[in-house]
């Protein structure tokens, strides 16, 4: 079926390192930025493996003064940016380092957002709001996962209610990533797990969003490429520095596929579970992209033959759907990485799900989703999860 290329306009954000043992290079690429007195921000429970402290180490020895903020929790909120603004301030920094995982990163643009421009969080909704200069910015990821460093957005959670707020800039993307598989190896197993089937779904869904377009499918595939093959050997031998540098570059480039297009109905599901039970996003998202994938599939030739091509061919297998064979190889991956497949293994209550189904229907990826879906989709979804 001819599909004719949609339109599209594409700002790359920045310059990416990619090599093993990158995070040494850290002090020269902020030096080269114009920093001087550098906020790096970073998760506590990173200490033990030494990536903060080897940033430290590396920043200094570019003759840089360090200032280490690791107030950083999951899924951070506007009082962890607050708190990152006030001690950003008090030592009059002017560059910024994320050296972490997702929260780690959106953190960092946070305190940059507000740092810079004021306000609160909230102002900065959706996209473009900033209108003054940020500080230049340096993200090194240590998980293969959210690809936030290739992204311009920060996900904020809102206190009050739960939801994460989408606030995006391209002032606020870092100037430079540095990908390190190396520092990806202090991984331990869950963290590798839920982060890889997280950068997997983010392959996934940016291969068949309504923005999808000649880029993001580029990097989409390219993505799934990486990761698809890449992620038990990386479960089985967390050693292998082949498999880390291929899930963190797949994550990254999935990263690129959704700053270059946008997500679907699988994330905005996932993240009231987050909200309402703690639910690790990975686990979430896990557990409800089979049921995703299966509902776009059905009834939509096109989205069938783009996840044909994700599998690697141009139709169905063996007389079964793409859709079908695409949903249980995830299953399969859930299986072999050790990740619940249901809600109710979850400890999710059935009759929560209406609830759950009003909130994931306003998330703003469900009306990028290929094939169109209301708060009864949605619920459908969830039940067929449970």
């Amino acid at each position: 079926m001819h599909v004719p290329p949609q339109a599209f306009d594409f700002q790359p954000l920045g310059r990416v390192v990619f090599e093993p043992g990158g995070l040494n290079r850290l002090g020269e690429v902020v030096r080269e930025l114009g920093g001087t007195r550098i906020l790096l921000v970073t998760d506590p429970g990173l200490a033990h493996a030494g990536h903060p402290q080897r940033a430290e180490k590396a920043i200094r020895a570019a003759g840089l003064a360090v200032f280490t903020f690791d107030g950083v929790k999951e899924n951070p909120t506007e009082r962890e940016v607050a708190a990152g603004v006030v001690y950003a301030r008090t030592n009059a920094i002017d560059a910024i380092v994320a050296v972490g995982g997702g929260s780690s990163m959106d953190c960092a643009k946070g305190i940059n957002f507000i740092l810079t421009n004021g306000g609160r969080m909230a102002d900065y909704k959706g996209f473009g709001r900033a209108t003054k200069p940020m500080l230049p910015s340096v993200g090194v990821p240590t998980t293969s996962g959210t690809g936030s460093e290739a992204q311009c957005y920060a996900l904020i959670t809102d206190e009050k209610t739960h939801l994460k707020m989408a606030c995006g800039d391209k002032k606020a993307a870092f100037r430079v990533s540095i990908l390190d598989p190396e520092v990806t190896r202090s991984q331990p197993k869950v963290v590798t797990a839920v982060t890889g089937i997280d950068a997997v779904a983010h392959a996934i869904e940016s291969f068949v969003c309504t923005r999808r377009n000649p880029l993001s499918h580029m990097y989409a595939l390219a993505a799934f490429r990486h990761l698809e093959p890449n992620f038990e050997r990386v479960i089985a031998h967390p050693d292998d520095l082949d498999a880390r540098a291929a899930m963190l570059l797949g994550a990254h480039f999935s990263g690129m596929a959704i700053e270059s297009a946008m997500l679907g109905v699988c994330h905005s599901c996932a993240n009231p579970l987050t909200a309402h039970y703690g639910l690790t996003h990975g686990v979430a998202i896990g557990v409800m992209l089979p049921h995703v994938i299966r509902f776009n599939a059905a009834c939509d030739p096109v989205i069938e033959g783009l996840y044909a091509e994700l599998l690697g061919g141009h139709g169905p297998t063996n007389g079964q759907p793409a859709g079908d064979i695409l949903a249980n190889r995830i299953s399969e991956l859930l299986s072999h990485i050790g990740l619940p497949k249901t809600l109710k293994e979850c400890g999710v209550s059935d009759t929560i799900l209406p609830l759950l189904a009003e909130e994931a229907n306003q998330q703003w990826t469900a009306r990028f989703n290929p094939r169109p879906v209301t708060e009864v989709e949605i619920l459908k979804l969830y039940h067929s999860a449970w």
